[in-house]
C-alpha cells in the first residue's frame, strides 16, 4: 500500500481510503490543537467540539494558548498534524490484514530465507502453498497478534503442516507459539492475568453446537447469541473502566468462533484459549458470563 496514494488532504479535512473505499475522514483545524477528553477531566474549554477520529473520545479545537490550561484540567493536547498520523497509524493497525497479500508474504519469506533459507525451502510449497501461509497471517493480524517473529511462525507452520492443513488449525497452533508474546503484550508482566470465563454448561453448549455445525453458529438459538454479546460487551465495559484489558478465556475448541464473534461489536476484546496461557502465569476470573444473564 502506498500511503501517499490513499490519503486525500486538504486544508481543513482528510480521507483515508483503502482500494477505493474510505477507511477514515475527519475535519482538522491546522491552526489549532485538539484537546481530548480521556475519560475524566476537571473542567470545560472553549473551542469547537468535536471527536478524536482515532478514539471516537470526546475532543474541543482551541487555539494553541490554551494548551498549558488544558492539560492543567486533564486534557491530552496534540497538534493537527499528530491527529491525522495517529487516526492513520490506527486505521493500519486495524485493517492489517487487508494490507497483507502474497507479494508482502512472498517478500517475508525472502527475507527470511537469508537466514534461514532450509526452511523456507523445506516450507513452500513442499509443506504448504503461499495462500495457506498467507490466510494464517491474515488470520493473526485480524486478531491483532503481530507477526513480527516470522521465523517461529514458519517453524511452527513446518512442524504442523504434515498433520493438518487446516487454516483455523493452524492459526491456533502458531498463537500457542507467539503466547509469550501475545500475553506480554496484553497484560505486561503481571503474574495473575484477570480474566472472564464462560460458564461452564455454557461453554460445553457451544462447543457441541460449533462442533455439530463444523465451526458454525447456524445451530446456537440467536436470543443465546444476543445475551452472550450484551454479557461480554458489559463485562468488556467493566474491565476498560478498571484499567484493564478486556481477556475472554475460553476453551480451545471455541475460541477461533468466539474471537470472530467479539469482533462485530466487541473489538477492544481479546480472546485467548486454555493453552495459550504461560504456566509461570496465574488467572484470575473477574467475571463469569452464564446462559442466564442474573448468573454474571
Amino acid at each position: 500500500m502506498h500511503i501517499r496514494d490513499n490519503l486525500d488532504l486538504s486544508p481543513n479535512a482528510y480521507r483515508i481510503s483503502l482500494n477505493c473505499v474510505p477507511l477514515g475522514e475527519a475535519e482538522i483545524y491546522p491552526d489549532r490543537d485538539l484537546a481530548i477528553n480521556p475519560g475524566k477531566v476537571y473542567g470545560e474549554l472553549q473551542g469547537t467540539p468535536t471527536t478524536d477520529p482515532a478514539f471516537g473520545l470526546e475532543a474541543v479545537w482551541i487555539d494553541p494558548g490554551q494548551r498549558d490550561h488544558a492539560q492543567t484540567l486533564g486534557y491530552t493536547v496534540v497538534d493537527a498534524s499528530t491527529v491525522v498520523a495517529t487516526h492513520l497509524s490506527e486505521l493500519l493497525q486495524r485493517h492489517a490484514a487487508e494490507l497483507l497479500g502474497h507479494e508482502e508474504v512472498q517478500q517475508l519469506l525472502d527475507n527470511l530465507a537469508q537466514s534461514a533459507p532450509k526452511l523456507v525451502e523445506d516450507l513452500v510449497p513442499k509443506l504448504l502453498p503461499l495462500t495457506t501461509i498467507t490466510r494464517v497471517l491474515q488470520n493473526l493480524l485480524e486478531e491483532g497478534v503481530s507477526i513480527r517473529d516470522i521465523r517461529t511462525i514458519a517453524e511452527t507452520l513446518a512442524e504442523q503442516a504434515p498433520m493438518s492443513q487446516d487454516v483455523v488449525t493452524l492459526t491456533g497452533a502458531v498463537r500457542v507459539a507467539l503466547n509469550r508474546a501475545i500475553v506480554q503484550q496484553l497484560v505486561g508482566s503481571i503474574e495473575e492475568i484477570p480474566v472472564i470465563v464462560l460458564e461452564p454448561g455454557l461453554e460445553r453448549l457451544l462447543q457441541q453446537a460449533l462442533a455439530s455445525g463444523g465451526g458454525d453458529s447456524a445451530g446456537i438459538e440467536p436470543g443465546l447469541l444476543e445475551q452472550i454479546q450484551v454479557a461480554l460487551g458489559d463485562a468488556a465495559r467493566q474491565q476498560e473502566l478498571s484499567g484493564q484489558e478486556p481477556i475472554l478465556l475460553v476453551a480451545a475448541g471455541v475460541r477461533p468462533w468466539m474471537a470472530r464473534f467479539v469482533r462485530q461489536g466487541i473489538s477492544s476484546m481479546h480472546v485467548l484459549s486454555y493453552n495459550e496461557i504461560l504456566d509461570n502465569r496465574q488467572i484470575k476470573v473477574i467475571n463469569t458470563i452464564g446462559r442466564n444473564p442474573t448468573q454474571n
